[in-house]
């Protein structure tokens, strides 16, 4: 009956009506085509489920999302295929909620099972879907898929988390502030709060502008406030909010000062010791080289209390000249044993290192004055072999002293039973430097002895300590120079240091095990 109507409608109706009618059509099935395609296109989920939480509607992503057909899913009521098993009272609740009208809309992170059981963290946002009239039909649900980007955070913020638990352990004290002249103290970490509160006046404020070093050179510095020493590096960093600021690492080392000190102080009763223990090596010649001046002393004046006496009883007067020369001949070698107790007292004597201008010349004069007795006990002649014209070097003439000494008396020990005796001492300058080489032409070093001659307490005599060539080393490094050993061609061999013309800033010279000394 209806499609009689319809054609009677059609025969009733005039061409102009016919082709508007057909216009109509055309273009409400155009409408039609293109929002499905638009709703097909959406990479966003789309379903409608009716009052009784029928689904009505899905759309092809919805489709995707969990993996089954729009005729798997249309007509399905709760609970749905797609609800993971473990969450299924949550979902029930959700939408027991809705159907009862307790919430008008669900903005909420649900986990998604798909098809093969892979479990998807979306985004799913209900609202009422109204009819032409605004009366409520059911709902509709868009649906995100955000299993990556919750993903990405959840992995960044485990990474934070990982950051800021290691930043927190850390026994440096960790501090980032803006530049002064603000007031804001943006990160401290558990450390910094242990030793200056949160305060950015006390900690990292005075530490900051006390170093102002660049990132790479770390800078001691004092805090008086808490009477510790720190390790203190700052560098400008970006922060999260673009502004440039300050981050600062200050690492407490004040028990690694007090252990440096305690090292130093070690370091310098050693080279007493060594002293001490060169001094009694010589007791003995020098005990003949001051017996000589005073032996001679004693005759002069014996002398010439002789000739006074036999001229008294002659009753004779005794020639000026003839007391001028003796005395003469007294005070010369009176001033002889002089120099020698100077040497020796000079060498002996401890004090603070003091660095100056000397003549290297000078040096190796009063270390050859020291060692000579030695030298002609054992029928061995010293040789100085010095560069014209030599400059001033900026060192500490005892410390200086002392290694040539240890050098030279090694050089003679070695060389005993030597056939050749002759021991060179020589000055050069090469390449900005001035090398002191002390050349003897004994039995050598041992293979055996070679990894170990300069180590502490290592030494192949019996009554020796073997700190000598361990200190000369120490010594020769406190002034920027170098301190080794060559074999000789024709037998023997070269103990050489070098230290350098121009005077520079003064570093810690180090230990075998590394250490400052």
């Amino acid at each position: 009956m209806s499609f009689r109507l319809s054609h009677l409608f059609t025969l009733r109706a005039s061409p102009g009506q016919i082709r508007s009618q057909r216009q109509t059509e055309a273009e409400l099935s155009r409408e039609i085509a293109f929002r499905r395609a638009m709703e097909n296109s959406m990479p966003t989920g789309m379903r409608v489920i009716d009052l009784e939480g029928r689904i009505s509607y899905v759309n092809p992503a919805f489709c995707r999302l969990v993996g089954m057909t729009q005729d798997e899913l249309l007509g399905q009521t709760p609970p749905y295929s797609y609800w993971p098993p473990e969450q299924v009272e949550q979902h029930r609740l959700n939408i027991k909620r809705l159907l009862q009208g307790e919430i008008k809309s669900l903005n909420t992170q649900i986990p998604v099972m798909h098809r093969d059981g892979t479990r998807l963290i979306c985004r799913m946002y209900t609202s009422p879907l109204e009819d032409a009239q605004g009366r409520q039909v059911g709902w509709m649900t868009s649906v995100t898929d955000i299993t990556e980007p919750s993903r990405i955070r959840l992995e960044l913020a485990q990474a934070q988390e990982r950051f800021i638990t290691v930043l927190q352990s850390l026994d440096a004290a960790v501090s980032v502030a803006a530049p002064a002249p603000d007031d804001e103290l943006l990160f401290a970490n558990e450390a910094y709060r242990k030793w200056f509160g949160n305060s950015l006046q006390v900690g990292h404020r005075p530490m900051a502008d006390a170093s102002r070093a660049p990132w790479t050179d770390a800078r001691e510095v004092y805090h008086e406030q808490i009477a510790r020493w720190f390790d203190v590096r700052v560098r400008s960093i970006q922060w999260v909010d673009g502004r440039v600021v300050q981050l600062l690492v200050a690492t407490d080392i004040t028990q690694k000062r007090i252990a440096d000190e305690n090292q130093r102080l070690q370091y310098e009763r050693l080279q007493q010791t060594s002293r001490l223990i060169n001094m009694g090596e010589m007791a003995s010649s020098l005990a003949h080289e001051l017996n000589q001046p005073l032996t001679a002393i004693n005759n002069y004046l014996m002398g010439a209390v002789a000739r006074i006496r036999a001229a008294e009883q002659r009753n004779e007067v005794i020639a000026a000249e003839d007391l001028i020369d003796m005395m003469t001949k007294t005070a010369r070698q009176a001033e002889r044993a002089g120099t020698v107790i100077k040497r020796i007292r000079g060498f002996v004597k401890r004090s603070d290192p003091i660095r100056k201008f000397i003549d290297p010349a000078a040096l190796v004069a009063e270390a050859v004055g020291l060692t000579e007795i030695d030298g002609r006990s054992l029928g061995i002649t010293i040789l100085q072999e010095l560069d014209p014209e030599l400059p001033s070097i900026y060192v500490d003439p005892i410390l200086i002293e002392q290694v040539l000494v240890n050098l030279i008396k090694n050089g003679l020990e070695s060389m005993r039973e030597a056939r050749l005796k002759t021991l060179r001492v020589r000055i050069r300058i090469t390449e900005g430097q001035i090398l002191f080489s002390v050349i003897d032409r004994g039995h050598g070093v041992p293979k055996a002895m070679r990894d170990r001659l300069f180590d502490s307490f290592y030494t192949t005599k019996t009554e020796g300590m073997g700190m000598g060539l361990n200190i000369c080393r120490s010594i020769i490094e406190s002034h920027q120079g170098r301190l080794w050993f060559e074999d000789n061609a024709d037998g023997g061999s070269t103990f050489k240091f070098s230290l350098p013309l121009e005077p520079g800033e003064p570093f810690q010279a180090q230990n075998d095990n590394g250490d400052a000394v």
